[in-house]
């Protein structure tokens, strides 16, 4: 599909404005380096005017019907929460219909229900060294903090699965002692119903909790091996603190009044992340999806429903012409 000459203009302003360079940026918004440079150099010499195509419009193979796009429009405002990529994975899901991240984005731009750019341009925080392959390679665990109105400071431990992000296991408490992660990854381990004699790393910071000697003694009696981030590093439990930052921006977003509540709340969010939100990073399935090994068998499923989209414009295409 061709851009129009706004598009392009927003593309090269976002390139200019971006803090992580100018590959990385066009790798993130799926531009080729050679289209980009070229459309560059025509808005230097001619500005936005000369980024209008010279081509007359005409009807492409792969034109998007209109009912699709309607049922874009209709699905997005269904689920206002949902962004272009996770609305064009639930199409391709649920309605077996492929259409492109930036085609639903062009669509909901043209319908004026978009107002910000595509792509958020931020720099990735660095990663654990040593990348997971397996479910239940790694974990991370952390806490975090909570006020409730009345009842003073509570704090969310939990264990997320490093390779899938899957949250195992999650529990409010009172405090932030070791017996509270002792708690939590026993709790965990039972959740996750490991075979006899595999056990995972833990990743932890060096919260006091976590370098206590009895934690290690539990560990070492469960054969997990505890690995600290390094001091004042927090981007080596990049993945906690990531899902934190999610979880907070929409939980925190009501005042909580008994532990109850909050409770509720916080396992609607991760019954939300863990089987429905898509990731990204895990090539837009859910982490449950990869926790239970469903990926593999999902992504076929998409690559070919977008084979049968495709083939099915194109014949549609070439009825018309015939027709024509």
């Amino acid at each position: 599909m061709r851009l129009t000459a706004a598009e392009k203009h927003e593309i090269i302003k976002l390139v200019e404005g971006s803090e992580i360079g100018v590959n990385r940026t066009l790798l993130e918004l799926g531009i080729n380096k050679s289209t980009f440079y070229k459309w560059y150099k025509v808005y230097l010499d001619k500005g936005s005017s000369g980024l209008e195509s010279k081509h007359t419009s005409r009807q492409q193979w792969n034109t998007i019907p209109q009912v699709e796009k309607n049922l874009v429009v209709e699905i997005a405002l269904e689920y206002t929460e949902l962004s272009p990529r996770e609305l064009s994975c639930k199409l391709s899901d649920e309605k077996r219909i492929f259409i492109s991240e930036s085609s639903v984005y062009r669509i909901l731009k043209a319908r004026g229900l978009i107002t910000s750019p595509s792509h958020i341009l931020l720099a990735a925080g660095n990663e654990y060294s040593n990348k997971t392959c397996v479910v239940h390679q790694m974990w991370q665990t952390d806490f975090t903090y909570f006020k409730i109105l009345g009842w003073g400071w509570y704090y969310l431990s939990t264990v997320l699965d490093d390779y899938s992000r899957f949250i195992v296991h999650w529990e409010l408490c009172k405090t932030m002692k070791t017996e509270d992660v002792q708690r939590t990854i026993n709790r965990a381990l039972q959740a996750a119903a490991l075979p006899k004699g595999f056990s995972p790393k833990l990743l932890s910071d060096n919260g006091s909790c976590y370098i206590a000697s009895e934690l290690k003694e539990f560990l070492d009696s469960k054969k997990i091996k505890l690995i600290h981030g390094r001091p004042n590093h927090p981007q080596t439990q990049g993945k906690i603190e990531r899902y934190h930052r999610s979880m907070k921006n929409v939980v925190k977003l009501d005042n909580y009044y008994c532990p109850e509540e909050l409770e509720s709340s916080l396992a609607t969010f991760v019954h939300y992340y863990n089987h429905e939100r898509y990731h990204e990073s895990l090539e837009n399935v859910t982490p449950a999806d990869v926790y239970y090994g469903r990926q593999e068998e999902i992504l076929k499923y998409r690559e070919k429903i977008k084979r049968l989209t495709l083939k099915r414009r194109r014949q549609d295409y070439l009825r018309q012409k015939i027709a024509s």
